[in-house]
């Protein structure tokens, strides 16, 4: 029985924003939150712990191409836009299996360029939060 022990890398990423596939992608962050809360009662120790809401958020990174596609997708600006996301690992032709995670109902928080002397691009970091993380769909 072969073994294989090969991870994902970074080339086996696709990310689609909005229907379209994010080629200047140089990073991808999302995480889900859930609020908890020690509840004490008598004594000094907590007697359980309480869940409360769940928040999802994250960041795309990408080059200042695809920020100025999303901007003009949007109108002028990005945070005009709801899109949906999905990213995927791996790569069946090699024989390794997909991973999915759909992003539904981002809103980016902000919209920033930064440049400084001696780029030799721009990369831009846009936040956003989202409805939901859907994992492995």
């Amino acid at each position: 029985m072969a073994f294989n022990s090969r991870e994902f890398e970074w080339a086996d990423l696709t990310l689609i924003v909005g229907g379209r596939d994010v080629t200047g992608v140089r990073g991808v962050k999302y995480s889900e939150k859930i609020e908890r809360e020690p509840i004490y009662a008598k004594g000094r120790k907590p007697k359980t712990i309480q869940s409360g809401n769940i928040a999802y958020e994250g960041e795309f990174m990408m080059l200042q191409s695809e920020y100025d596609a999303l901007e003009i997708s949007g109108g002028g600006t990005i945070l005009s836009l709801s899109v949906d996301a999905l990213v995927s690992f791996g790569n069946p032709l090699e024989g390794n299996y997909m991973k999915t995670d759909a992003l539904d109902g981002i809103r980016f928080l902000e919209g920033v360029k930064e440049y400084k002397q001696g780029d030799k691009f721009a990369d831009i970091t846009v936040p956003f939060i989202c409805l939901d993380i859907r994992k492995n769909v």
